[in-house]
Parts: C-alpha cells; structure tokens; sequence
C-alpha cells in the first residue's frame, strides 16, 4: 500500500475539520479548547484508506493568530487540500495559506467547496469562479473543483474519487534515502514514556534503530512505532508516525526537533537562502529586520542579511543570510517561509541554499558569486561549490550529500568525478577544491618567508611555522609544505623548512666559523665531538660554536640527532642510505650491528638510533631495530 499526505487549507469556520470528519470519521478537534470554542487550534491527524493508497490527512488551523500550526502541519505534505465554504467565498486566510502553499512548493492538489447546501447553485457558480480566478497561476490552476456538503453528504464519494485520482503519481520515492521526520508533537504516555509524532518526509525506520535527534546531536533508540492506531515494524516516507523513544523526557523535545539518520544533517544557526517577497506582501524586507522564520514544523526569529542591496520589494527575489536565534537544521533546496514579526503577517518565502554556512560579507563578491551559481547549478557543480565552500574543513561525503542536496550514493559519485577531473585534491587526508588548495599553498609561502625575515636564517623550524598557522590543522600545514617541496618552491627537511631559493646570509667572520665546523663534523664522521671539544679545536668560543650549529642545522648542512650530537649532511644521508639496504634486506639491525656498520661507538649509536626511533625512521622491536614508516622518503 502506497503512503502519501493530505494537508488542508484555508480559512476559520470554513469546514476543514467536519470536511475531514466526513471523509474519514475521525474528528482531528482533540483539544477540550477546540471543543469549548468551536475552532480549531492545533493540528489534527486521521487517515483515508482508498484503493491501494493509504492517505494520512493533516487537519490545519483556519485563524490568522494560529498561522504558525498551519505551517507546521502543511511542512512535508504531498497534497493539499483548499477549502473554501461556499457561504463565505474567498476570505484573508483563504488568501494568505494559498500563499504559504506555494512558496512551500507544493505541487499537487485539489480544490473543496464546502457548506454547498447552504447557498443556491447560481451562487456556487460565482465562488467557483472566484476560486479559480484564485489559483489562475499556482498548482491548482487545473486542479478538479468538488462541491461537497459535510452534513448532508454532498460530493464525499466524488471528493475520495478525486483525492484518488490526484494520487496516480507514485509516492513511494525516498523510501530508500536517509530517514528524515520533523517532530510537530511530543507528549508522554503511560507505560511507555516520551513519544513524538510527526511526517516521514524520506527513508524508514525501525523498531531498535538508532537516529540522532538534532539539533541537540543526540542520538536515540526508537523503542517502539505505531502509525494512524497500528504497531507496524518500520514507517516510512509518506507515513504520520508515533515515535517511542528511549531515555528522553517529552520536556526535552519542541516542535521543530527533527530525527534523522546519523550524520544526515548539522544544526547551524546561520544559513544562506534565496528569498522570494510575495506580491501581495504589505511590507517589505529589509536588510537587517528581523523576522519569523518558518523552517520544517518549527519557527524560530532570525535576523536578515541582505547580500545585495537594503531592502526586498514586493515581487522581488534575492540571496540573503539568515542568523537564527537558535540552532535550526535544514538541507539543500528545503522550502521556508518568512513572517514578519509584528504584525504577524506572510512575507515572503524561498529555498536554503547553504544549509550549514558562515557569514559571507556583503563586499565579498567571489563568495556572492559562487551562491548564485549554487541556486542553478547541476548536481556535480553544486558538490564542486560546497566543496569550495567547505574550504580547509574536514568535509565528508554526507557533508557534501547535505549541502549539495543529492543522495550519499551520488555524492559519492561526483566526488570521484570531480576527483577525476583534478577539481578536488586530497590534502592532509581531506578533498579540497583545487583552487582552494593553491590559495592555501600561498599562505604558507608567505608565511614562511615572514618567519624568515624575523630570523634571518636560511631555515625556519616547522613547528614555528605550523604556530603561525595556527588556524589550519598541522597535518595540513606539513602536507601542503611536502607539495611545495615535491614542485621545488620549499626545501622541506622534515623539521625545518625554507623557501627554495633562500641562501644563507652570513658575515665573513661567521662563513669562515661555519666552514670551519663543517670541516670539523665532515672529518670525524660518525663520532662527532661536541659544542665545547668543537671550539676548543677551533679556538672559538663555545657559545659561538653552539650558534653556528643551530644555523647549519636550519640550512640543512647539519643534522641534529638529538643531545650533543651532530653530524654533517654527508654523513647523516650516507647513515640513511646504509640502514634503508640493511633493512630492506635482513629487516632488522642490533645495535652492535649498526656500531660495526657506522664505524662509530656505542656512545653514539645508542642515542642516534633512539633519535632515529622517535622520527618515525627505524622502530625498536625488543632488541633489534626493523624499518620505521617514514625510512623510505628520510633524507631523500
């Protein structure tokens, strides 16, 4: 049995509720104040069963002061169902939920006229007319009118025939995506605790799955499921469904809480939006006013940041910025509805374009630019620009499927495309777009040389340059540096770097002290004297030797092994190549071993090799010595 969701519309006291009734025998007034009053004030749910179609009905407030209940019930409906009393014709919230219904992008419907047995025929005539002039250029525009009579009967066979044959389309798509239900309801019940209701707007769920409640982040256990007075296994798409979760007080939960599948959506309180003004908007929307954002079941006050321009007019469109109040979730395309916030009335409405997004300033014309593009691209462009936006971020698959507003399985699909292209690049063991990454190139290239000009040294340390950068995450920083290196721009030695072509700038006195070092390192070998033993054979002062070894260090004609040890770059790259042949070949190398190798003594082989250890060249492995993960690229 396929499952889809009738929502109606229209004004108070125009028979919605007694329509429904007639239809399904359920009376939607639950509440004793919708009794006491004759009104209805919050949404009511029944279901119609036709044939092979099982048709959950949302009964939606009429009154203008309970608007808010209407947009929460028409959110994730398939078909909608205006109601309009024959008695009265057209009226304000006639008007104003026709508005809503369009800008919330519903495609499907039907028109009911109600209370028929009240007027002549001649009459009815003249409010059909009025109702088509009404939806002349909407969905309904030729949608199949129904005079129908709650009390007496009139039209409810025809109207189920027509609900029917609005539903020839097949609803069964989304059954298979990611499970996605916005609450509109939370209460407890006895012996079972917290549930929640609310509209499957895609995938399914099941008895025992986990589903994150957001925009909390939490994850919960679904502990049991019921559907329009059944105990079903799993619900889905197109499904009202009662939610029995685990471990959660119904205090806990508001209207606008949403359940989706694990790492579906982000909660964000800034998102980029396309807004549309309705034409018949009395006011206008200005460039930081404050509004009633109407975003899945629930609404929130949000601030407007108009990128272009201080104020939308009547009819007009434009990208905007919406900072939330509070923390919302959404994704790529999903429909909104803005209202102002005194007077209570419909401005406008629109798409989310960034679900998840960071403020863009109105004078930033490349970020403007690529959110226009975003509005109209294709399926590959849009991944291409999250992408781009995502920037240095850690950016998954589900990331890109969210914002993109494709399925994880397409995601994946033109992510390899873009992959395949050389649009996206792998850096620090993230995808980012390729322009991104030259940008981020450039940064470190400056970078580097502003550490250099405060040196003054031909190599700077890299964790000097990874505390500059501190905004990017290290493993970025260095991966970036080993692609500047691999293209000749850097010289990378692991833990100093410098620009390519930067050559070492030094006093006559201070060429002669480093030739005089380096003569010193290159003639003892593996066994090096140090700093002290070094300056007396040199005849210069410790303090002076000490300085220039950290200098050839940073250029790279020394390399440090950790204490007092120092060997010349002859040596150390001789030392490496030795121990790459022994354990590529025996795999594992003692410490005598290495001493007979090297021609040096224990007092030397035992620290170089632990410095060896902690870079990631060799690893000990009990007595021996076996092959390090970075002993193939060291050196070279």
């Amino acid at each position: 049995m396929r499952r889809v969701i009738l929502g109606t519309a229209g004004h108070i006291d125009h028979g919605k509720t007694a329509l429904v009734r007639a239809l399904t025998g359920v009376d939607c007034d639950r509440l004793p104040q919708e009794k006491a009053r004759g009104i209805t004030i919050d949404l009511g749910f029944a279901h119609l069963d036709l044939d092979r179609v099982r048709v959950g009905v949302v009964d939606v407030p009429g009154h203008e002061r309970f608007v808010r209940n209407m947009l929460a019930g028409a959110a994730g409906i398939d078909v909608a169902m205006l109601v309009i009393a024959a008695d009265d014709g057209i009226m304000p919230q006639t008007r104003e939920h026709m508005a809503i219904l369009k800008l919330l992008g519903v495609e499907r419907g039907l028109i009911a006229l109600t209370k028929c047995d009240l007027v002549e025929e001649d009459w009815i005539d003249l409010v059909e007319l009025e109702a088509r002039e009404l939806v002349r250029e909407s969905f309904l525009a030729e949608s199949p009118i129904v005079r129908t009579s709650a009390t007496g009967g009139r039209g409810i066979d025809e109207l189920k025939s027509v609900i029917g044959g609005v539903l020839d389309e097949d609803e069964s798509a989304g059954v298979d995506a990611p499970f996605r239900l916005a609450v509109d309801r939370a209460f407890v019940k006895e012996g079972l605790g917290t549930v929640v209701t609310g509209t499957v707007w895609s995938g399914s769920l099941g008895v025992g799955d986990e589903v994150e409640w957001l925009p909390i982040g939490r994850r919960v256990r679904v502990r049991g499921l019921q559907s329009h007075g059944e105990t079903p296994e799993r619900v889905s798409r197109g499904m009202r469904a009662a939610i029995n979760l685990a471990d959660v007080h119904h205090s806990e939960v508001s209207r606008g809480d949403e359940l989706a599948s694990a790492g579906l959506l982000r909660a964000s309180r800034v998102l980029s939006v396309e807004l549309r003004v309705l034409e018949e908007s009395p006011l206008a929307i200005r460039h930081r006013s404050r509004v009633r954002l109407h975003l899945g079941t629930g609404e929130v006050i949000a601030g407007v940041r108009l990128l272009e321009g201080t104020r939308l007019e009547a009819g007009e469109r434009g990208l905007a910025q919406l900072v939330c109040a509070e923390a919302v979730v959404a994704s790529f395309g999903q429909a909104l509805v803005v209202r102002a916030e005194s007077p209570m009335v419909t401005l406008g409405g629109g798409r989310v374009l960034q679900p998840v997004a960071r403020p863009i300033r109105r004078r930033d014309g490349e970020r403007i630019e690529r959110l226009e593009r975003l509005a109209e691209a294709s399926a590959l462009e849009r991944v291409a620009i999250a992408h781009w936006f995502g920037g240095e971020r850690v950016y998954g698959v589900e990331d890109a499927a969210r914002d993109a507003g494709v399925s994880v399985e397409e995601a994946r699909a033109q992510i390899e495309a873009l992959r395949g292209e050389g649009r996206l690049v792998e850096v620090g063991g993230r995808l980012m777009y390729a322009e991104r990454v030259a940008e981020l190139e450039a940064r470190v290239v400056r970078a580097i040389e502003a550490l250099h000009e405060e040196s003054d040294g031909a190599f700077v340390p890299i964790e000097a340059l990874v505390h500059r950068l501190s905004y990017l995450d290290e493993v970025v920083v260095r991966d970036v540096v080993a692609r500047l290196a691999h293209g000749g721009t850097v010289r990378d030695e692991g833990d100093r770097v410098a620009i390519g072509s930067r050559e070492p700038a030094l006093s006559e006195e201070d060429a002669r002290l480093r030739d005089g070092v380096l003569r010193v390192l290159d003639g003892a070998a593996m066994m090096p004297p140090d700093a002290e033993a070094m300056a007396g054979e040199l005849g210069e002062r410790t303090a002076n030797v000490k300085k220039m070894l950290t200098e050839c260090v940073r250029e790279g004609s020394v390399a440090h092994l950790g204490g007092t040890i120092f060997l010349h770059e002859r040596h150390y790259r001789d030392m490496l190549g030795r121990l790459r042949e022994s354990l590529n070949g025996s795999g594992e190398l003692s410490v005598s071993a290495f001493r007979e190798m090297m021609g040096t003594s224990r007092k030397y082989a035992v620290p170089i090799l632990e410095t060896l250890d902690k870079r990631g060249i060799t690893r000990r492995r009990g007595d021996v010595r076996v092959a390090g993960a970075k002993l193939a690229e060291a050196g070279s």
